[in-house]
């Protein structure tokens, strides 16, 4: 009787335990997995033939070769904001920028101004226009990053594909700059024309960026070439006659001269029109708050409202009052015709 026993133990303990032992490692690697699952945040997958994927053509006047290239519409806007915007921001940011880029290009392309182009171009790759990069000059400039950023910048213009910003069924003047002082500004107090949406509104989101102040100094002979002006005396350099609802420089007045504080900025090179000064013996010190002309988009806010949480299409809302997000299908046809 024993070996018969000893049999059937065996074969019970067989039985028990070889599909535990069996199971136990196929349990842990599925454990394993949804525990890397959990910690890991999986990224959309995005089809990049999408970019190339578009009726509307940009003719892109290079100013390097010298020569007019046509770029799909989306391909386009992926190396302008690639250009305009830092890769880092987040999506949301970018994906505001996409659309102001969008925006821009098809008015420009309606309106089919060529100033300072040759024949049949909609706009060249310099900021006369929008800054535009290729593919090639982005993988040189970006090196090992290319993968991340060409991706994330994609990704942006993929999901806000064909999207534009209107104005009482039209493409607005979608204009952006870097940093605000604390406030955009009106279109009239920087530009002569003014436009309903774009309006003065707080931006307290800059205040985190890089480029929010600026000290530069200039000679006091230097400063008076430039504006065309005499300084009197050490203790008066000019007095501010008026300032913007957005907080910036209306107009200074030096011993009967006046001139806009846009005058001031742009003959001086200064970062904006939110500035002070004093004198230091023959130098004058020269401190701005904000980068750029002020108007429209501020592109440090948006990344700011982005960190809040706040979507794309909240950004847009915000620093273009009274718009509406369109499709450019709308527009597909007049476009088209132009060519």
């Amino acid at each position: 009787m024993k070996p018969i026993f000893i049999l059937f133990v065996l074969v019970v303990s067989v039985t028990i335990i070889l599909p535990t032992l069996l199971a136990f490692p196929n349990s842990k690697a599925s454990s394993g997995k949804l525990q890397e699952g959990q910690g890991t945040t999986k990224q959309p997958s995005i089809d990049i033939a999408k970019l190339e994927d578009s009726s509307i053509e940009v003719a892109l006047y290079r100013s390097v070769s010298k020569i007019v290239e046509p770029i799909p519409l989306e391909k386009y806007i992926v190396g302008v904001v690639a250009s305009e915007m830092p890769a880092d921001f987040e999506i949301e940011a970018l994906k505001a920028q996409a659309l102001a880029a969008r925006t821009y290009i098809v008015n420009q392309m309606l309106r089919g101004e060529q100033k300072g182009l040759p024949k049949g171009a909609h706009a060249s790759d310099t900021i006369d226009y929008q800054v535009y990069k290729s593919d090639e000059q982005l993988k040189e400039l970006w090196g090992k990053d290319y993968d991340w950023k060409m991706s994330k910048i994609s990704r942006a213009v993929i999901e806000t594909a064909g999207e534009i910003l209107t104005y009482d069924g039209e493409p607005i003047t979608a204009t952006f700059f870097s940093t605000s002082n604390g406030f955009t500004e009106n279109s009239e107090d920087y530009w002569k024309n003014p436009y309903p949406y774009l309006k003065s509104v707080e931006s307290p989101w800059d205040k985190d960026s890089p480029k929010f102040y600026n000290r530069q100094q200039i000679s006091v002979s230097q400063f008076e070439k430039k504006l065309g002006v005499t300084i009197k005396n050490a203790s008066s350099i000019g007095t501010i006659v008026e300032k913007t609802p957005g907080k910036r420089i209306g107009s200074v007045n030096f011993n009967g001269k006046i001139l806009t504080g846009k005058q001031i900025r742009e003959k001086l090179d200064l970062k904006s029109a939110d500035f002070m000064w004093e004198r230091n013996g023959d130098s004058i010190i020269i401190t701005t708050k904000g980068y750029g002309h002020g108007v429209g988009m501020s592109q440090y806010g948006a990344n700011g409202m982005a960190k809040s949480g706040k979507t794309y299409e909240e950004i847009v809302k915000y620093y273009y009052q009274g718009i509406e997000i369109a499709s450019t299908e709308v527009l597909e046809e007049k476009i088209v015709a132009r060519r």
